[in-house]
């Protein structure tokens, strides 16, 4: 009999290619589908609830898979930690409803963007922090933060990804770029600056986006209060730079309803 299992994930983005399967290069989709493949033996395919760009890491991603197996739900992350490799662990892992799917339920998902601020970087931690030289203006970068909580269409701060296919409609509409923070702040831990941002979804590259354009504020290249006409605007150009992958981690999800 079939069931449902849904794994939290765990990873070092520096040697793949994201999350998402790719054609000849390595990522975390397609190592677990291999690995639970080679394990239960049957044809495994996870369903991510989200998808992390090349050299983004992880501590909480979530997906889910159906199997026959007898394995008990708590004992798949013991089985898979045998055989996966060191920059991949599953945290935990447990049986959900059969119709339950990461990405069609509401929740809450959390990122943290860490910065390394000081003169020169360090070796250690630089898979896992942006370097940024010269001092930075943290209460201000958190003032600025604090004009995107809320509902308001991102467009600024996302890197267009077009048009979204309706299945039902028979025809494709422009994707939404409305999204709702309900949270965001930046503090400062000892020589890294953290921010951390919790929203009910992200845009393609949203949050490098918004780690880009607060750097600019704590480097006084522009002020708090511009947020809100960065917004207003819906254009990516008002925004700042990117800010490189290797700082941003998915921290993880709370899911409104799992059973």
């Amino acid at each position: 009999m079939s069931k449902r299992i849904m794994l939290t994930v765990a990873y070092d983005g520096t040697n793949y290619k994201g999350w998402q399967i790719q054609p000849d290069a390595p990522t975390i989709e397609g190592i677990l589908n291999d690995e639970l493949t080679r394990l239960l033996k049957e044809e495994i395919h996870v369903i991510g609830a989200s998808r992390t760009d090349t050299g983004v890491h992880a501590l909480g991603a979530v997906c889910v898979f159906d199997t026959n197996s007898s394995i008990p739900g708590d004992k798949f992350s013991f089985a898979l930690n045998q055989s996966l490799p060191d920059d991949i662990r599953i945290m935990s892992s447990k049986q959900v409803a059969d119709d339950f799917h990461p990405r069609k339920v509401s929740c809450r998902k959390t990122y943290e963007y860490r910065i390394y601020n000081d003169t020169f970087p360090i070796p250690t931690r630089r898979l896992y922090t942006h370097h940024v030289y010269g001092p930075l203006n943290v209460k201000a970068m958190d003032e600025a933060g604090g004009y995107l909580v809320g509902e308001h269409d991102f467009s600024s701060f996302a890197r267009s990804r077009g048009e979204v296919y309706d299945e039902a409609a028979g025809k494709a509409f422009p994707r939404s770029n409305v999204r709702k923070i309900y949270a965001l702040s930046v503090v400062r831990e000892g020589k890294e600056v953290v921010i951390s941002v919790t929203g009910n979804g992200f845009l393609y590259n949203m949050v490098r986006i918004i780690a880009g354009t607060l750097i600019e504020v704590g480097q006084g290249k522009r002020k708090p209060e511009e947020l809100k006409d960065i917004l207003k605007a819906k254009d990516r150009a008002a925004a700042g730079q990117t800010a490189p992958a290797c700082g941003l981690c998915l921290f993880g999800y709370s899911f409104d309803h799992i059973s």
